[in-house]
């Protein structure tokens, strides 16, 4: 099996290369050319993706080896359930006031509760006591909230009220982070092997590593990011510095703004049937994947298989597909996001079909998972530049925060109430060695990614004349 895997993260990586090669020749350059020249905006990008890559580095070198740590430390399947069940609860009751934090607590100081959360989460996997893990697995979900909304918003601020930059250079400074995100992914697998595997440090090796890196995230936020925010524009952020009164009225106002927002998304959502059927695409293809994030681990370990190079083969492939995105939506290709997303859905549905017969009970072939494991990864790939650049041209801007507040609470109650399925269903059955458990739990996913295709197509049908969801400048050959 290691055989297997360390050839596929080669294959894989090669097949990055050649993607990105291509795609340099057929992609034109972003319109923001002039961003690269201007001096004072790349200090500032600089200054940005110095700590955001490192709270990205941090997060993922806590994947490859979570569920591998809770077995270590001798807990059942059915208690690591738990333990997964009540991180994605935090997510869910955390997810309001990680939109609300940043502008009442300030976005500079939200990055830094993030900084100190995070290190606390990872500290708590040094306990073998139950709950101590649960308090972790809390920490954790408030963190991941922070992480995906905070430091974006801090510099989405800098750059447009304070900086007053263009807003077409934004773009810019995301796609750089995309692209280092998947190399920071697969580097985290082979460094996690390293650490665990290698030299037999143990699955408590990568989390003490992610402590130090959020501790230099944590002091380029508070110097920094304190002496560029000090050097802005006059009246930046002045007001969160009032005392009294006068910072009271700005967090009930930033409540306010938050619950409104809540409430226009909700009317959005329900008035518009694109906006609708998309959150439910949305919301079971990415519930899914958090069973998946549970189950991969447990289905390929028994076999001997280096989980932190199985870990960069996924990121590999995620990688592999978010390049084929772009290849295919390019003026060679002409293909349009929503007949991307059908086939991400489709790829998605075929993988845990696959999966439904390669964990069958005494019959496990750890192969064929991995391929479908692999698949499902490339799918991703494709899934989410398609579904975010669909979001933009459905919803509204300024509803969009609410929109997407309203698509992740069925997103993670899905996750969670399968979770509890698989603590009462694989305990009993043996479900990492290929159980009932484990077969039944690729089925219902199988199931749920045929509900998302139908309403993929529903969409597709809805919106088949619609131009709001294509792309400019692009034919559609069907026509």
């Amino acid at each position: 099996m290691w055989l297997a895997v360390y050839l596929a993260v080669v294959v894989l990586l090669a097949l990055c290369a050649f993607l990105e090669v291509s795609a340099r020749r057929l992609v034109p350059p972003p319109p923001s050319s002039a961003a690269v020249a201007n001096p004072a905006f790349r200090k500032f990008q600089t200054l940005f993706l110095r700590a955001y890559l490192l709270a990205l580095w941090a997060d993922w070198l806590q994947g490859p080896y979570l569920y591998k740590l809770y077995r270590h430390y001798s807990f059942l399947e059915s208690q690591i359930a738990i333990l997964y069940v009540c991180g994605l609860a935090a997510c869910i009751l955390f997810a309001p006031f990680a939109g609300w934090l940043p502008q009442a607590l300030g976005r500079r100081r939200t990055c830094l509760l993030f900084c100190v959360t995070y290190s606390a989460c990872c500290l708590t996997k040094l306990s073998r006591d139950y709950f101590v893990l649960i308090v972790g697995r809390v920490l954790g979900g408030l963190s991941t909230s922070l992480l995906s909304t905070t430091f974006e918003a801090w510099y989405v601020h800098r750059h447009a009220d304070v900086h007053d930059f263009p807003k077409e250079w934004i773009p810019s400074t995301f796609a750089k982070v995309a692209t280092w995100n998947h190399a920071l992914a697969v580097g985290a697998g082979l460094v996690a092997n390293l650490l665990a595997e290698w030299l037999h440090l143990g699955p408590v090796a990568p989390f003490v590593l992610a402590v130090p890196c959020l501790g230099a995230c944590g002091w380029v936020v508070l110097t920094d990011w304190g002496k560029e925010e000090s050097e802005g524009a006059p009246g930046g952020d002045k007001h969160r510095l009032l005392l009294g009164p006068s910072a009271h009225a700005v967090r009930a106002s930033a409540g306010a703004r938050f619950w409104r927002s809540c409430q226009e998304g909700l009317r959005c959502l329900l008035s518009d049937r694109r906006v609708l059927l998309l959150g439910g695409v949305q919301a079971l293809f990415e519930s899914v994947l958090y069973i998946f994030v549970f189950l991969w681990t447990p289905v390929l370990d028994p076999h001997d298989a280096p989980l932190g190079i199985v870990f960069s083969c996924l990121m590999a492939a995620s990688m592999a597909g978010s390049l084929l995105y772009h290849l295919a939506t390019s003026s060679r290709y002409h293909l349009q996001p929503s007949h991307l997303l059908c086939l991400a859905v489709l790829m998605a549905f075929f993988s845990f079909f696959m999966l439904t017969f390669s964990t069958a009970p005494g019959q496990a072939r750890p192969f064929e998972s991995l391929i479908a494991f692999l698949l499902l990864e490339l799918a991703c790939g494709l899934y989410f530049p398609a579904v975010s650049f669909l979001q933009a041209r459905v919803i509204p801007e300024e509803k969009r925060a609410g929109v997407l507040a309203w698509f992740r609470l069925p997103l993670h109650l899905l996750a969670c109430v399968w979770l509890l399925a698989l603590h009462g269903e694989v305990s009993g059955t043996g479900g990492g060695e290929g159980g009932s458990g484990t077969r039944h739990m690729f089925g219902g996913c199988a199931v749920m990614m045929m509900a998302a295709l139908l309403a993929m197509v529903s969409l597709f049908t809805l919106g088949k004349n619609d131009t709001e969801l294509r792309l400019e400048g692009t034919r559609d050959d069907g026509e």
